[in-house]
């Protein structure tokens, strides 16, 4: 534990304080829970939080913990190791949606790297309705990322937007999962908030690589973590068993996106 609290405390401090941010114009706020499998070696979901910002012409996608501490860093106001903790996350990255394409910011072991995205879902609306917080919505279908996508939009809300990458139809995206339900967005609020948010778009100051070359570093995630971390262990074993538990986690990863698109 001592280690690991060193480990977090030296990562804290090379994050993103160096980082550019750019304003977004706030129209509306829809906020969505996530619930999600991040492993296929058990069946164990854990549940995140996030905030679509919308206004006429784009969206901007990011975790509500990411999206606070931001705010209170931009602010001065995150003071110390313990409130920084409590905003810690499996989704670190910031993806903003125009019609034409898809800019995502990944942060990968405390560096950034960002790469773009053409927008181009193609959707099957279904005639099949439902009622989701609130809103009639309409059922649609897609096959994107190796997996299958059901989505429920509502025309009563019309912004062709939605959690994530997953936007282009005739109203808010209300409800979107994949067909094996390991990844599953709900939204649960939606309200207007005219606003510029300070530090919701993407860092300046990225590396810009291509997707393939960002998700490679992405796979390779725990073997940078390793090199950072063997620094601090003394012990063999312990080295050794941090070693088997890393690979038997890249073994089992299920991440969102199992092709890449």
């Amino acid at each position: 534990m001592k280690n690991e609290k060193k480990l977090f405390i030296l990562h804290l401090f090379i994050i993103t304080i160096v980082f550019s941010q750019k304003k977004f114009d706030v129209v509306y706020e829809a906020d969505y829970k996530l619930n999600y499998k991040l492993s296929n070696a058990n069946n164990y979901k854990k549940e995140t939080t996030f905030a679509l910002l919308v206004n006429e012409k784009s969206s901007f996608f990011k975790d509500l913990h990411k999206y606070i501490s931001d705010s209170l860093e931009v602010e001065k106001k995150l003071n110390s190791l313990e409130e920084a903790m409590k905003y810690n996350t499996d989704f670190r990255d910031y993806i903003g949606t125009t019609s034409a394409k898809m800019y995502v910011t990944a942060e990968i072991n405390y560096v950034a790297y960002e790469y773009e995205e053409l927008n181009n879902t193609n959707w099957k609306i279904k005639n099949e309705f439902k009622t989701v917080a609130g809103y009639k919505c309409q059922k649609a279908e897609t096959t994107k990322y190796g997996r299958t996508w059901v989505a429920w939009f509502t025309p009563d809300i019309p912004f062709q937007f939605g959690p994530y990458k997953f936007n282009g139809l005739p109203g808010l995206i209300a409800e979107v999962y994949d067909t094996k339900d390991d990844y599953h967005y709900t939204l649960y609020t939606f309200r207007k908030r005219k606003y510029t948010c300070k530090s919701a778009n993407n860092a300046t100051n990225v590396k810009k690589l291509t997707k393939e070359k960002v998700v490679e570093i992405f796979k390779n995630r725990l073997a940078g973590k390793m090199r950072l971390n063997e620094q601090f262990i003394e012990s063999k074993d312990d080295i050794e068993r941090m070693r088997r538990n890393a690979t038997e986690a890249e073994k089992n990863f299920n991440p969102i996106e199992l092709k890449i698109e």
